[in-house]
């Protein structure tokens, strides 16, 4: 399955977002692409310290207009996520489509960033429990031949989420991340890297880049990482789409070689 990712540097406006997103489904069409991941926020990015004013809530119009993304270019849309309110608490949340529009699954992020690097030249500071209520429920997404397990940015610090979707099926992580600059520079790489090697999954990290507003910079490097730890693709830095390939006989070969998905609980 060809699939591509695009990074982005969101900011508040979602028509701004909106309309850059669109000019790369336009050439994921053009490459023949099935599904398109999008990253932490897509639709409308804040500066931390409060939710953004254009929240998803129900079947709004900010609702219609991330599913018109599907729709309009006749793509699976995976993995972004956007700030939606419930039962009057601001989720995270992960929105998954058909090409047709249909709603596969959502996922609210389950654990919450906070970190205080406020000795540290960056100066950064975020609490997202102050914004955000967390999730409760990991999720997997089937998809043609694939189970996605579902995740969001600070939830890759956490194995035993993964590992949890690898025992239960998964063979494509999805990753969708706002990684802080120094923390990203530390530890972004690494980290997906080893989550593909040890439960033997793609990695797909579809992540913003760059100055979204005065408090909020990230670090970019979207990435698309094989079973076998090798960097299918990286962004770098800058707004732009990559491309890769997920083929089930390369996994099942690489699985075949070295098994350690073995559950303790069977």
């Amino acid at each position: 399955m060809k699939i591509a990712v695009i990074q982005l540097q969101s900011v508040l406006d979602p028509s701004q977002n909106l309309a850059t997103i669109r000019k790369f489904l336009k050439e994921a069409n053009a490459q023949k692409v099935q599904a398109v991941f999008l990253p932490e926020v897509f639709y409308s990015i804040s500066d931390g310290t409060k939710p953004t004013p254009y929240l998803v809530e129900g079947k709004n119009e900010h609702y219609e207009a991330i599913r018109s993304l599907a729709t309009d270019f006749g793509l699976y849309i995976l993995g972004g996520s956007a700030a939606t309110l419930v039962d009057g608490k601001v989720m995270n949340r992960s929105y998954n489509f058909a090409p047709d529009g249909t709603e596969l699954m959502t996922y609210d992020k389950i654990n919450l960033f906070t970190v205080d690097l406020s000795k540290h030249p960056s100066n950064t500071v975020v609490d997202e429990t102050r914004v955000y209520t967390a999730g409760n429920t990991p999720k997997i997404l089937p998809l043609k031949e694939f189970n996605i397990g579902l995740s969001i940015c600070f939830d890759l610090r956490f194995p035993e989420l993964f590992r949890n979707y690898s025992y239960q099926g998964a063979n494509v992580l999805s990753i969708s991340s706002a990684f802080t600059v120094p923390t990203g520079k530390a530890h972004w790489h690494t980290l997906l890297r080893a989550r593909a090697i040890e439960n033997q999954c793609y990695v797909i990290a579809s992540a913003q880049w760059g100055q979204h507003n005065e408090k909020m910079s990230t670090f970019g490097h979207s990435l698309i990482v094989d079973p076998w730890g090798e960097v299918l693709a990286d962004a770098g830095e800058g707004e732009k789409i990559i491309y890769g390939e997920l083929e089930i006989e390369k996994l099942e070969s690489i699985r075949s070689r070295l098994n350690v998905l073995r559950n303790p609980k069977n």
